[in-house]
């Protein structure tokens, strides 16, 4: 190797901009290392929440720019008021009176009041047996056929279990995430033996009975005008090895305006899931950046609206690596969702919410943009900053459409929200135990969860269609969905 002093400019020159690249590499890769530990303080040690707090200074700035809004809706209640006190225990519960008279005698005194004090109590669920007594009737002479009336449809042909332990088995398992095995514990306790097998059998015939349901379901949210997708990770157990799970995933659809949720089992998280699922499908499909919607660029009668979640949690993962433009960024957002929440708070129809954004989140968003487009060479290639702007700018079209029509929202998070009962229930009972089975719990986490968008009660829903079901037209079948259900009186 030759010594400094022997090499010529032209070698100088070049050994000096092989350094410079040098140390842009291990800068690079410095920062990577220092963003992974970052992560993996975040997930062990630290809240998954999201929610950013602004610095004091552009807290105040912030709050000085929304004083002179019109739209800002002030507090109706001051921030030291008292606590009202214990709400009222609902009018509908039933109540067992207990009257306690002193320990005094009270002759000749006259009674001129009662205080009352209300307590909650419970008493464990309890199982019952109804049973069906049917008389028969010869007829005299025993001429004839003897007369016995006919049993009532069952939701299981033959089986023991009536609608309510059905609905109740379903409940627990997708609604409570308590695994089978736990069920009959507890059933157990009650001095009634339940098998794992013969619940989870329950689960199986119970879902085969809905499944004219999921169709019904399926075709409405097809049909609705706009849709929100997300996917989710399910470990499956795979039958040809002893001990191992494939990886499939639920892949979830939100028909926002009727508000129904749509959850499909499939082996992998390629194309052909939501390809097939949307074959029939046209207007707003709104999801994150993932490549696999991208195909449906190629149809007219799909528009692709972005996540400003997905985007702003680039620049939340920057802060540990770039604080001032990374905080910078998410104020910028934070004022966009801050006019969301004006729309919120004044209950603005569609029309009111896209006149309301177009005045004020399209110039934050022209502004954002433009800051953008100065910050994108300045950050270092692969650093967390740099992809986050990448990601952003690449989508900037997509991430604003929401301004022109006032029924789409700012970002996925009302689908997002429809997987966590599903995240839950996976963490306890770990996987599904075959492809079928995870193609059934979506059907039920599909009802369950139109069933919390509508605020309908999901057990007593189910037991009064598993009851009807069986009986019920099949051409009239969408009435007992959960948005439109009514119970028989």
């Amino acid at each position: 190797m030759k010594r400094v002093e022997e090499l010529s400019r032209e070698e100088l020159i070049a050994q000096h901009y092989e350094m410079q690249a040098t140390m842009v590499r291990l800068q690079e890769q410095l920062l990577k290392l220092g963003q992974e530990l970052a992560e993996l303080k975040r997930l062990v040690f630290g809240s998954k929440r999201e929610r950013f707090v602004a610095s004091k200074e552009a807290s105040q700035a912030q709050g000085d720019k929304e004083e002179n809004k019109q739209e800002r809706v002030k507090p109706t209640k001051p921030a030291n008021a008292n606590h009202p006190g214990r709400n009222e225990l609902p009018a509908h519960l039933p109540r067992v009176d207990i009257i306690l008279e002193p320990q005094e005698d009270t002759t000749g005194m006259r009674c001129i009041g009662q205080e009352i004090t209300e307590e909650l109590e419970y008493e464990p669920g309890k199982l019952y047996v109804k049973r069906y007594i049917r008389p028969k009737y010869a007829p005299a002479g025993d001429q004839g056929p003897v007369l016995i009336a006919g049993l009532p449809t069952r939701p299981i042909e033959k089986g023991i279990a009536g609608p309510g332990l059905l609905a109740q088995t379903l409940i627990d398992k997708y609604v409570d995430h308590i695994p089978c095995h736990r069920q009959g514990s507890r059933w157990e306790r009650e001095g009634v033996k339940l098998p794992s097998s013969t619940l989870c059998d329950w689960v199986a015939q119970s879902a085969e009975l809905l499944e004219v349901l999921y169709q019904a379901l399926k075709r409405e949210v097809i049909a609705s005008a706009y849709i929100q997708a997300d996917e989710s990770p399910i470990p499956v157990l795979d039958n040809q090895v002893k001990g191992k799970t494939h990886r499939g995933f639920y892949w979830v659809y939100h028909g926002v305006i009727p508000a129904l949720i749509l959850y499909e089992y499939q082996a992998g998280r390629g194309r052909e899931g939501p390809w097939q699922m949307l074959e029939n499908f046209s207007g707003f499909l709104q999801s994150d950046g993932y490549i696999v919607y991208e195909g449906s660029q190629s149809r007219s009668d799909i528009v692709l609206v972005g996540c400003m979640a997905h985007a702003r949690r680039g620049f939340e993962k920057a802060l540990d690596s770039d604080r001032q433009p990374a905080q910078s960024a998410l104020e910028r957002i934070q004022e966009l969702y801050a006019i969301e929440r004006i729309a919120r708070e004044q209950q603005l129809d569609a029309a009111a919410r896209q006149a309301l954004r177009a005045q004020q989140a399209v110039p934050i968003l022209d502004a954002f943009e433009k800051w953008l487009e100065d910050q994108q060479p300045r950050a270092l290639p692969k650093s967390p900053l740099r992809k986050a702007i990448d990601y952003y700018l690449e989508r900037r079209s997509k991430l604003r459409i929401y301004t022109q029509d006032g029924r789409l929202e700012i970002d996925n998070n009302l689908v997002e929200n429809a997987i966590r009962p599903m995240a839950l229930g996976r963490k306890n009972y770990l996987f599904a135990g075959s492809h079928e089975a995870a193609q059934r719990a979506a059907m039920i986490y599909s009802l369950l969860g139109t069933c919390l968008k509508h605020q309908v009660n999901p057990f007593l829903w189910l037991r009064d269609v598993l009851a009807r079901l069986p009986d019920h037209p099949v051409q009239q079948v969408s009435e007992l969905l959960p948005h439109r259900w009514k119970p028989l009186q």
